[in-house]
């Protein structure tokens, strides 16, 4: 790895944010042009404080008890995953992918980011192994698999940007 703590934390945060950021820009450019509707991070927030409270897995996020705060907690989910993740690019990939970052790298990192939405959260929120349950599983593959290429897209541009500094 060789890169200080220090340097991987600020630069995790200043990637992960950015890219966040970008596959949120993705989402109001999709609602504005197409109308599709983004993520409702407060089912984010709702799931996650369920699994604070022991259930990972519910039937349907919608119908599970909320929570006032549970829109609040998922978006500092949102961003603090979008952080791990470019922590944990960052520790494969090394100083010298800071030094000189390349787009490769970052896109296949954030098409493999997507195992996460797929195996993990849509199961437990109801919606099944990469959205089987839902209407048209097909389409919110496709989705997520495009939302998370572009938040691999955004990996490269900010960790490009950043570089240049």
């Amino acid at each position: 790895m060789n890169i200080a703590f220090l340097d991987l934390v600020t630069h995790s945060a200043l990637i992960g944010i950015g890219a966040t950021i970008t596959m949120d820009m993705w989402a109001v450019l999709l609602q504005r042009l197409l109308g599709i509707l983004p993520l409702n991070y407060a089912l984010v927030g709702r799931w996650l404080l369920h699994v604070s409270q022991g259930t990972f897995r519910h039937n349907n996020i919608n119908t599970a008890k909320p929570f006032i705060s549970e829109l609040i907690i998922g978006w500092v989910a949102h961003y603090l995953i979008g952080i791990i993740f470019a922590a944990v690019l960052i520790m494969i990939t090394g100083s010298q992918w800071l030094n000189t970052p390349t787009v490769l790298p970052a896109v296949v990192f954030g098409l493999l980011s997507v195992s996460f939405p797929f195996f993990i959260m849509q199961p437990g929120m109801g919606l099944g192994i990469a959205a089987f349950k839902t209407p048209k599983p097909y389409v919110a593959r496709f989705r997520s698999i495009l939302t998370h290429l572009v938040f691999g897209l955004g990996l490269y541009i900010c960790a490009t940007l950043i570089s240049l500094f």
